[in-house]
């Protein structure tokens, strides 16, 4: 495994003065997961007051033919579902951080 240049240990050091290189690395990998799950959070509480549902209600009432297949809700489908994918899998990428 490749190893850290002296400078960019020495900026980890300055932004996480406690703990080991792991620990460091595993704090700014969390954060920076967080920071996106933020961001697919945010796309699908969007959806979620769009059209007044989660995505599994979404799928379940078959909205996509209810509206006629239009290219918006087939768009706006894919965003979400990729959306709630992405969400699901950084979770589960913070849980996995978090066991060390």
């Amino acid at each position: 495994m490749e190893t850290a240049t002296k400078k960019t240990t020495n900026i980890l050091d300055f932004l996480i003065p406690e703990g080991d290189f792991d620990y460091k690395l595993r704090k700014i990998l969390s954060e920076d997961i967080k920071r996106k799950l933020i961001e697919f959070q945010i796309i699908d509480n969007r959806f979620r007051k769009k059209y007044g549902m989660t995505l599994e209600e979404f799928e379940q009432k078959n909205i996509i033919k209810e509206k006629g297949f239009s290219f918006e809700v087939e768009s706006d489908y894919h965003e979400w579902d990729s959306a709630v994918d992405a969400i699901k899998t950084l979770k589960a990428k913070i849980e996995d951080l978090s066991k060390g």
